[in-house]
């Protein structure tokens, strides 16, 4: 397969751009009857998963405040968990390292046609949408001063990641019966070894299978309340 194929081949699914109900949008992938992020919000999904349950914390306990917080995120899509991440960091003055999984490309013409709702943010997410979407795969691209994102093109059962690394995870796949193969035992036990004894992963999914593969990888598991329109989520924590 030549670079053109696999780019073209990374670019699939089709993906159409759609409003959701706090007037934040997502994309739809038609061939997967699967939404990027919640019908009931994306923004406020993303707020109250990934930074409430996940960055937050760690933010007012002083991470990132003595060296680099060091997050992962699986499933990058629209930059959106990185964006409100490095927008909230940066005002907090917490130093980032944020490593950001998508397999699949977005065709220029969907980010063209997400870049209207961060005009709307301010100038500095404006920016900072152009930036991320600009940025190139696979090298460091410092966003902010002390705020660094690598975005990495590649699925995660073929990432090597770093032992003892990540701080947080992020994992923002596609739910377990669209990508089955992401919510298994073995991927949370490499999950687990890329992350340092205390990290916290955080998930919108709740599904049982799900907690219990977390468990057999060595994971501590809870559950929390879900966002609007889900009744729970799951976060987990490595022990040590």
């Amino acid at each position: 397969m030549n670079n053109n194929d696999k780019e073209q081949f990374c670019e699939q699914p089709k993906v159409e751009v759609r409003a959701t109900a706090d007037g934040s949008v997502t994309l739809f992938v038609p061939v997967l009857d699967e939404h990027y992020h919640s019908r009931h919000g994306a923004r406020q999904e993303s707020k109250y998963v990934f930074l409430k349950q996940g960055l937050w914390p760690l933010l007012q306990a002083g991470g990132g405040l003595a060296r680099p917080l060091r997050i992962l995120e699986v499933g990058l899509g629209t930059g959106l968990n990185a964006l409100l991440t490095l927008d909230s960091a940066f005002a907090a003055g917490a130093l980032i390292a944020y490593d950001g999984l998508e397999t699949y490309l977005l065709p220029a013409a969907v980010v063209a046609a997400l870049q209207p709702e961060w005009d709307q943010r301010g100038t500095l997410l404006k920016e900072l949408f152009a930036e991320l979407h600009a940025a190139a795969w696979g090298s460091p691209t410092e966003l902010l001063p002390g705020i660094v994102l690598t975005k990495m093109h590649q699925p995660l059962q073929e990432a090597i990641l770093p032992p003892s690394h990540y701080d947080l995870m992020y994992f923002d796949a596609f739910a377990p019966d669209k990508q089955p193969e992401l919510w298994t035992e073995a991927i949370f036990e490499q999950l687990y070894a890329a992350a340092v004894p205390g990290a916290v992963l955080v998930s919108y999914c709740a599904q049982g299978q799900f907690r219990r593969n977390l468990r057999a990888a060595g994971w501590l598991t809870e559950k929390l309340p879900g966002p609007p329109g889900k009744r729970e989520m799951t976060r987990a924590r490595k022990l040590g």
